[in-house]
């Protein structure tokens, strides 16, 4: 995986190629590069680690060209090494290529290439690429003009497995070919330049105005024109979008780590992702883009849930909210297991896919096998543009802005909220009353100004993190809808202070997980005011009766014995459907402020990237 920048116009690439790797520094760090076409040709430089290395490399070269690719990198094949950085240059020095995906059949091809006299430095598939693409251009019979453009596309005939490449050649100095498969890739179209990305951050500072290529589709960018036609040449009429939030969305401003201001933005994020969603009655959701009419919804028998990493938390989540509300069964799948198992479903099952990017590509395969399969499709998803998005039947955007951080935080408190108003919107298509209805969408409004007065103990919980900052192991418990997020928690934790962390069901504890509790193995309940509240209670002291530490988030007013706990975080106490949504501020804070105590790199943590768009 990586994230891809290239540039044509009439300024030096070298700047622009070197501002829009920092901004996609979060979808790889292990090592970035460039490669410009020069008066004496292409001019490669490559270094390891992060994006700042590549800067100070590129201060000993004269980068005077006006056309070139870049990348930065997280690993898939091969070691984190200068010669396995991006871009790869073909053995003949006629191509250099960034690419973005993993070619499954690489290594039959790069046997075909050997025999044929070409050599490679690097352990890499994508090297394989770029010297297919030299193979067929010296094969190549056609017109001059598309000889280029050709090579690409025939080599592409050959693969098998995702890319989003873009390639420059050494004949042709003006002009850039990109595309894609299963890996995104988008044309940003500014004034008299065009450029190529994986991601709109990367180029939002030069335009909002961008073409999202298709699977299978092949552009050529030159200073003064871009043409698209399908791998199978059948020209494309491309279609322009604007990119919606501006680039200082995307930077730092007074916090430390991306993280850090993410979480602090979820007031007005969450108020973003619910505007204009309710009913002029106050009763219930809208949404625009569901294309599903009333009586297909209720047609529904059955909904599941796809998705990866936090964002199944979040559709966990919504398990819990949509059968106690609305009282339809749904279930929850791992998208990277769901295309290859062979699970009977329902006819009237309707399959929503769950992703922050939009790209995820275990999610996105996902989506098409239920496609396959002839369900409906809907998705939730950040992503304005994405391939989730365009290939899902109808979706809800989570509007909730670009979130840079790797560890998700703002999309998840949105991808929670939104999974509510699905809620509260079938369960009004059901067997929900009029005053019910109210009562919950007057609830949900309420969620931006209750989580910022969650967000003022930040003060607090940054001294609780500091005392547990020294622990290599946690535990995180709860019931309920508390149980995904305790399995947030622990994901959080993991992700950025490398503290081995659980999320269990409190019941669950004494089933096995009990065997772990001592002194040095602190546990984090959450305990709102519920049905179960004095059952959690009981599951705290069977922890504190063996040593354990014990950290609990609790409800305001909920009647929690003061010295059963080491230390108490409350939430404001609210509706039951907001409740996930509250309990997750303090466990991003703690998670956020451990990491921080313990010197790490927050916004980048080790072995992880934000968009996962290989298997």
């Amino acid at each position: 995986m990586c994230g891809i920048v290239g540039y044509v116009g009439k300024q030096k690439a070298g700047p622009i190629l070197l501002d829009g790797l920092k901004r996609l520094e979060y979808r790889g760090y292990d090592s970035a590069g460039l490669a410009i076409h020069q008066r004496k040709g292409l001019t490669c430089v490559k270094k390891t680690g992060p994006v700042i290395n590549l800067f100070k490399e590129t201060e000993k070269c004269e980068l005077s060209g006006k056309l070139g690719i870049s990348h930065t990198r997280w690993a898939t094949h091969g070691g984190v090494t200068t010669e396995n950085a991006h871009p790869h240059v073909s053995s003949d020095g006629l191509f250099a290529i960034a690419h973005n995906g993993v070619i499954e059949n690489y290594q039959s091809i790069k046997r075909f290439l050997l025999g044929n006299g070409y050599t490679f430095a690097s352990e890499t598939d994508s090297e394989v690429l770029v010297n297919l693409i030299s193979y067929h251009y010296r094969k190549e019979t056609c017109d001059t003009d598309k000889r280029f453009f050709e090579s690409v596309r025939k080599t592409l005939m050959h693969v098998e497995g995702t890319y989003g490449i873009a390639v420059v050649c050494v004949d042709y100095p003006q002009e850039m070919v990109g595309a894609r498969l299963g890996s995104p890739l988008i044309v940003g179209i500014g004034e008299e330049e065009y450029l190529l990305a994986s991601d709109v951050s990367a180029i939002i500072s030069r335009t909002q105005n961008v073409v999202y290529l298709k699977d299978n589709e092949v552009v050529s960018i030159t200073p003064k024109n871009f043409t698209i036609s399908t791998i199978n040449r059948e020209s494309v009429d491309p279609i322009v979008d604007q990119v919606d939030w501006a680039i200082e969305e995307s930077e730092l401003g007074i916090h430390s780590h991306f993280m850090e201001k993410e979480i602090f933005e979820q007031p007005v994020s969450l108020e973003n992702s619910m505007r204009g969603r309710f009913s002029d009655d106050g009763s219930t959701a809208n949404f625009g883009g569901l294309n599903l009419s009333s009586q297909e919804w209720r047609g529904v028998d059955r909904i599941l849930f796809c998705g990866c990493g936090t964002a199944w938390h979040a559709c966990l989540t919504a398990e819990y909210l949509i059968e106690r509300f609305a009282r339809v069964p749904v279930e929850v799948e791992y998208a990277s297991e769901f295309r290859y198992r062979n699970a009977p479903l329902d006819k009237n099952t309707l399959f929503f896919a769950v992703s922050q990017s939009g790209e995820t590509i275990d999610t996105l395969a996902a989506l098409r096998e239920a496609k396959r399969k002839g369900f409906r499709t809907l998705a939730i998803t950040n992503g304005v543009g994405s391939t989730i998005a365009r290939e899902a039947d109808g979706g809800i955007y989570q509007h909730a802005g670009p979130e840079i951080g790797v560890a998700s935080t703002k999309a998840f408190t949105s991808q929670i909220l939104l999974s509510a108003m699905v809620a509260l919107y079938l369960g009004r298509l059901r067997d929900m009353s009029y005053t019910d209805g109210c009562a919950f969408a007057k609830a949900l409004k309420q969620v931006p100004e209750l989580v910022a007065r969650t967000l003022e103990q930040n003060e607090k919980i940054k001294d609780i993190a500091g005392r547990y900052a020294g622990y290599e192991d946690m535990l995180f418990l709860g019931r309920q809808s508390m149980f995904p997020i305790a399995l947030e928690g622990a994901l959080k934790l993991k992700e950025i202070s490398y503290i081995h962390a659980e999320g269990y069901p409190a019941a669950e504890m004494k089933h096995g997980p009990i065997a772990l509790i001592s002194d040095k193995c602190p546990s984090v309940f959450l305990a709102p005011k519920c049905e179960t509240f004095h059952k959690i209670v009981s599951n705290i002291q069977e922890i504190k009766a063996r040593t354990g530490k014990v950290i609990v988030v609790t409800s305001e007013g909920a009647e929690f014995p003061a010295d059963l706990a080491d230390d108490i975080i409350t939430v404001p106490d609210a509706h039951e459907a907001l409740q996930p949504i509250l309990f997750t501020i303090p466990v991003q804070l703690l998670s956020y402020y451990i990491a921080v105590e313990r010197g790490c790199n927050v916004d980048k943590p080790r072995n992880l990237a934000k968009s996962v768009t290989v298997e």
